[in-house]
């Protein structure tokens, strides 16, 4: 008899296994759907407990209130209470008998058929509250009662917590509207094939039209603003600039003639697509300093929350993936407005850093926010340089102020703003992984000084500062020999400043309050895909105003970072599973992460950007090797390194780990988790989650949480806020299984890669910050009596 041959569905093995996934997070949801049901009961139960003792004292001689004011103030409450009580006894057996084939569609098609007690409890509200108001005013009794509501806990019936009547008015208020979103998270996660989709389906299709019948909603739309192309004359520089005017952000265009300096705004005539210029604000350049005499304090700069900005990127990255599939519909003008939106957002909510500008003749001062310490540079210098020419004084009739700035159209050399909106088509979408760069040495200092660099690297249009080398102290030809790994996301263009260090403290820099380091000088190159494709190091030189730095640089794609291969070191620790670490070591927490905390916590606490500014790659490869060998002198060796290399060497690890903190298995229900629009289901679905966590993951997890709250404590000296931290380990805590990633694996294509992967580094992130602002977190030791129902997978 001949061979017999196999063949395997793979195609069918990795659907059934999306399948199962998807299923698994269907329990997660409704586990969530009840935890929710259960506190909005307890609201329930606490309006209706006053209610009884009310009705019978309203027969008595001496009544608190009347029939009629009670049932007005509690009208449709114990319906409602009914409706969703049975809705939950219900559901609560289903969930707790799970299995994939469970069918809980009839019962949200039940409630959904039920909302017409929600339109009764509506149409009533304004009057409920209103009644209830009154006889507050009129009562001290019902004021007393109304004020003390005591609403028990769904988690310990043992606890209550105070709330108002009014408060608990607005909840069957609040649920309704929110019964669409958590019919949409439901079916995300319901097969088309289950029994259950075409009923959820059903009961969305009545919470939506009921919802639409009570609650029209309008979105006001930011105008978006292009120019026209025009030529340079008698322009020495023009760019687009936020100007801070009493607290608020201005989007301004500012151009410097050879005699001025003119503020101006762009605006659209109506009804047309012509655009003109409005004049703010001019200073004759001889008129112009960068200080006011009374202006000895920094400027106060109000900070957009970095929450906030991410929102933004986070909308920037969906209308871009969905602008490339749209390609020749008809919604692609309205995407590509709602991104030339969002993204004029971000150019002017994003920039924190003053210049500030000074008219010696009215005595009027003007400040600027900048993104960058490159700009704000370029600006002073071509501002003092022209200073030294401009010999004669300008004033400007207002005929001759209207004509210069009518020519701003022809004159400007920035056309747009930059906006990728305003981008040709084949423009690069920029670089997205690991730029590991080496700052050599500098030469041609005509003095001996004491020296440092920094590298920017831009995102989303905007650059931040990515590292910083030591001072090398007073010589000619500084050599600091140092490499840092800078992460790229969308990046186009490596910048890098020269600084010499001031260590006169008594010396502030008035204009922004840090010591007077000045910039000898400022370079950039652009990182482009063809010249970074190949694994070897490029040495590039960048000169700057006469000296000359040497760097090496080497990029490595996202997708070949991705890549995690397990050590060749059996006794090792990095690339090593953490349960065989822990298990060696006989610790909860491996001792590498106890060790970089402990020497964090003991002197880097205050380093501003730590975890964010890179350390030096050598040093990091000195302490990688030292505890992969077991070395006594650890603890020496990292008592005198720069505290960067510390928290690098950290960071490493976890990135080197086998299989990432949050586990391959979980990731896919973590990003699905930290999308969930209830509140109260969310946080269901993220606490069980977290303690479905093998053990040493999820107590190291806890470890290191703590440790990153407390530096988050000191955000006002080290500028790392919960944001900026999630921002730094989201990606390294959580990553998609290889299989799973959404990154091109093959090396052919091109390593400019970006929406998608920019959508999954924000969730990785959202998911972090969720739980670094969690305010309690269970502990293992009561890992079983915390899950409120039983989800053991």
């Amino acid at each position: 008899s001949g061979p017999t041959l196999f063949f395997v569905d793979w195609e069918g093995l990795v659907l059934r296994c999306d399948l199962e996934k998807g299923l698994e997070m269907r329990k997660w949801v409704l586990s969530g759907i009840l935890a929710t049901e259960e506190t909005y009961l307890s609201h329930l139960e606490a309006l209706l407990l006053p209610m009884k003792p009310l009705k019978a004292a309203a027969t008595t001689s001496q009544p608190v209130l009347t029939v009629a004011q009670i049932e007005t103030i509690f009208f449709k409450v114990p319906e409602l209470y009914e409706i969703h009580k049975d809705f939950y006894d219900a559901l609560l057996p289903r969930v707790q008998q799970w299995s994939h084939h469970q069918r809980v569609g009839d019962l949200f098609q039940k409630l959904a058929g039920q909302l017409g007690v929600y339109r009764a409890f509506l149409d009533n509200y304004e009057l409920a509250v209103e009644t209830a108001e009154k006889c507050c005013q009129a009562n001290a009794q019902f004021a007393e009662i109304s004020e003390n509501l005591k609403v028990r806990s769904p988690k310990d019936c043992k606890e209550t917590a105070k709330t108002s009547l009014e408060a608990l008015l607005y909840k069957p208020v609040d649920r309704v509207t929110r019964s669409t979103l958590v019919l949409h998270d439901l079916l995300k996660h319901t097969p088309t094939s289950h029994p259950d989709h075409p009923l959820l389906l059903d009961a969305l299709r009545i919470s939506q039209n009921f919802l639409s019948s009570i609650n029209e909603e309008t979105t006001p739309r930011r105008q978006s603003m292009t120019v026209k192309k025009g030529e340079n004359r008698q322009l020495l520089k023009d760019s687009f600039m936020v100007e801070l005017v009493e607290g608020a952000r201005k989007l301004r265009h500012v151009f410097l003639f050879t005699d001025l300096l003119l503020c101006a705004k762009l605006k659209k005539q109506i009804g047309g697509k012509n655009q003109q210029y409005d004049s703010k604000w001019y200073i004759p350049l001889t008129e112009l300093t960068f200080q006011g005499p009374e202006e000895a304090d920094p400027l106060t700069v109000p900070q957009v929350p970095d929450e906030e900005l991410d929102a933004i990127k986070v909308k920037i990255s969906h209308l871009r993936s969905e602008i490339q599939k749209e390609k020749g519909s008809k919604v692609i003008d309205r995407l590509r407005k709602k991104l030339c939106e969002q993204e004029s957002l971000l150019l002017l909510m994003s920039p924190s850093m003053p210049l500030r500008l000074y008219n010696k003749n009215n005595g009027k001062s003007y400040s600027f926010l900048i993104s960058s310490d490159y700009e704000r540079a370029e600006w002073r210098e071509i501002i003092i340089e022209q200073h030294k020419k401009c010999l004669k004084a300008t004033s400007l009739t207002s005929m001759e102020l209207q004509m210069l700035t009518s020519s701003c159209l022809k004159l400007q050399t920035v056309h747009h703003i930059p906006l990728s909106t305003n981008k040709d088509e084949d423009e690069s979408s920029g670089l997205y992984g690991f730029l590991n760069v080496i700052v050599h040495s500098a030469s041609g200092l005509k003095q001996s000084l004491n020296l440092y660099c920094t590298l920017e690297v831009d995102s989303f249009g905007f650059f931040s500062n990515k590292a910083k080398t030591r001072v090398y102290r007073y010589t000619t030809e500084p050599k600091w020999n140092e490499e840092f790994e800078i992460e790229l996301e969308g990046s186009q263009t490596l910048r890098l400043l020269c600084y010499e260090k001031s260590y006169n403290k008594t010396k502030q820099n008035k204009e922004d309050g840090d010591g007077t380091d000045r910039i000898m000088g400022k370079g950039q190159i652009p990182l482009e895909p063809q010249s970074l494709q190949g694994k070897d190091w490029q040495r590039t030189v960048i000169p700057m105003n006469g000296i000359e730095v040497k760097l090496s640089m080497k990029f490595t794609s996202r997708e070949f970072s991705l890549k995690r291969t397990p050590t060749r070191k059996p006794m090792g620790v990095f690339g090593v599973k953490i349960s065989s670490v822990t298990k060696r070591e006989r610790s909860k927490v491996p001792y590498i992460v106890r060790q970089c905390l402990e020497e964090i916590e003991r002197r880097g606490m205050e380093e501003v950007g730590i975890y964010r500014v890179s350390g030096v790659a050598t040093d990091i490869q000195a302490l990688k090797t030292a505890f992969d060998t077991n070395n006594k002198d650890v603890s020496v060796m990292m008592s005198e390194m720069d505290v960067n290399a510390i928290a690098g060497t950290l960071k490493l690890y976890f990135r080197e780990l086998p299989e990432p903190l949050f586990t391959d298995e979980l990731y896919p229900n973590f990003t699905g988790g930290i999308t969930l629009s209830d509140s109260v289901a969310k946080e269901s679905c993220m606490l069980n989650l977290l303690l479905s966590l093998p053990e040493p993951n999820l107590v190291t997890f806890l470890f290191l949480l703590d440790h990153l709250k407390r530096v988050a404590e000191k955000e006002s000296v080290n500028k790392m806020s919960l944001h900026n931290l999630a921002t730094v380990f989201g990606p390294t805590l959580l990553r998609p299984a290889e299989k799973d990633s959404k990154i091109p694996t093959n090396p052919t294509q091109p390593i400019s890669m970006g929406d998608s992967w920019s959508q999954e580094v924000m969730a990785q992130v959202q998911v972090l910050l969720y739980f670094l602002q969690l305010e309690t977190i269970p502990t293992p030791d009561s890992k079983r009596q915390s899950i409120l129902f039983s989800t053991e997978v």
